[in-house]
Parts: structure tokens; C-alpha cells; sequence
């Protein structure tokens, strides 16, 4: 992939020395706005990092945008609130000091839900483009939250850079208390505008059996996966759930490993 970084519109010099650093730090080409979109658009590059006034980051394309969002956790902590049972947390059964691995951040929508209900706990994310991590990484810093929830669910997140499949591997037994897995959907629902540029970067490893085993050494207490009623996940891995619950609206299927 061929990329650059460069400033929203008519950036002042303090934007343009941002970007700058940004350049260095990542080792990515700087390239002024005006060469940006003509090299985007003569498809010269693959995709422009863009940073604006407001210190946020996101990666452009000739056709659509990437770039972080709370996206579903503001809803779904409504729902709770308004008394609706949230699937994910009825699975992960939190006592709010737990330390839990979520093994494919994304854009991390569900970590910042759990991670509001971690209170004396924290969420270690695994995110292995190293393209969605900058973004989000970059996002759960400076991004700028309207609730102070969220911003105080993101001081309970440590992201890495790792891929799940070899940093499990290379961890003790039961040094966490939860394993979360969400791997990309086989069939996925083109209609989720808040995933769909995620989708150019995502990582579509497939979920082995193994995988699962090395999930169970390290959790003490469960090990929570999802999937979809039309995905062929859970059948192909054969594995013994100790509860399930699906969503009739969405077909989301989570399923609980109990230690």
C-alpha cells in the first residue's frame, strides 16, 4: 500500500508541524493538502492520513473516511440504562475488577462499553493493522468525548499493536481473568457505515480451535466469543458453549466458555 499524511484545509503552522512529528514518529511521507488529493485522485496513493485542527486523525480514500467514533457504545449504554439487557455484558458477568483481554479491538466500541463497567479493572486490546491502531490509539487520546464516562472508560484501556494468534501463545496461564474474541463476520452487513472502512484493514485470520485452547489456558474465568447466525464459526470450531444468547434482531451470537 502506497500512503501520506498530510492537514485538513489551510492549516496553520502549528497543524503543519503536528503532522510533521506525526511523519517522523510513524515514518510516513508528508505531503501538502493540494499534492494530497491530487495524488488521491490520480490514484497515484491508496489512502491519505488527514489530520485536522482539532488534532483528530483519520485515514481518506477517493470514496469514503476512517476514523474513530464511540459509535454503538453510547447507544448501547442508553439501552442499559433504559433498562434494555446488553448480550455481551450478560456473557462477561462482570464484578467491575476484572482485567480483560479483548483480542480484536477494531474500533473498540465494545471495550469502551466494558471498560465503563471495569471500574476497579482493565482492558488490554489487541489490535494487529497496524493502519486501525494508529487511528484508534490515536482516537482514544484525543479524541474529544462528550461524556466523561467514555473518557474515563478510556483510561482503563491499554491498545497494543500485536496479533492475538502469537501474543496468546507467549502469555502465562490464567493472566487474565476474561478473554474476549470478535473476529470479522464471514458474512459481513455491508450496511454498518461505522465498519465498513475498517473493513480495507481488517485482519480476516480465521479462529482456530487452537486458538480457543490457548484462550482458555489464559483465562481464569471465561473465555466469550461472537459471531453470527449466519456465520459457520461456532460449528466449524465444535465447541462445547456453556451458554449462548442471540440477538433476533441482529443475529449477533455470543458464546460463553466458563473455566
Amino acid at each position: 500500500m502506497n500512503y501520506a499524511i498530510t492537514t485538513s484545509n489551510r492549516p496553520n503552522r502549528e497543524l503543519s508541524n503536528l503532522a510533521k512529528n506525526f511523519s517522523t514518529q510513524y515514518n510516513i511521507p508528508f505531503i501538502t493538502r493540494e499534492i494530497a488529493n491530487e495524488k488521491l485522485k490520480n490514484k497515484e496513493i491508496d489512502f491519505i492520513y488527514v489530520l485536522d485542527r482539532n488534532n483528530q486523525l483519520k485515514i481518506r480514500f477517493r470514496d469514503s473516511s476512517f476514523f474513530f467514533h464511540p459509535s454503538t457504545a453510547k447507544v448501547r449504554r442508553k439501552n442499559i440504562l433504559n433498562g434494555q439487557n446488553d448480550n455481551l455484558l450478560d456473557c462477561m458477568k462482570l464484578k467491575g475488577n476484572e482485567l480483560l483481554l479483548d483480542t480484536t479491538f477494531g474500533l473498540g466500541s465494545e471495550a469502551l462499553l466494558l471498560a465503563h463497567y471495569l471500574e476497579r479493572g482493565k482492558v488490554v486490546g489487541l489490535e494487529s493493522s497496524l493502519h486501525i491502531y494508529r487511528i484508534v490509539s490515536h482516537g482514544l487520546k484525543y479524541y474529544p468525548f462528550k461524556y466523561k464516562w467514555i473518557s474515563e472508560a478510556t483510561k482503563r484501556i491499554v491498545l497494543l499493536h500485536k496479533n492475538f494468534k502469537q501474543f496468546i501463545r507467549n502469555v502465562a496461564s490464567e493472566a487474565y481473568d476474561i478473554v474476549y474474541c470478535d473476529p470479522m463476520f464471514e458474512v459481513p452487513q455491508f450496511r454498518s457505515d461505522s465498519i465498513n472502512p475498517l473493513r480495507y484493514f481488517a485482519n480476516y485470520e480465521h479462529l482456530t480451535r487452537e486458538d480457543i485452547d490457548e484462550f482458555m489456558r489464559i483465562a481464569k474465568k471465561r473465555v466469550v466469543l461472537k459471531s453470527r447466525t449466519t456465520d459457520n464459526l461456532f460449528k466449524e470450531l465444535n465447541i462445547d458453549f456453556s451458554h449462548q444468547r442471540i440477538s433476533r434482531n441482529s443475529g449477533v451470537v455470543y458464546g460463553v466458555i466458563e473455566s
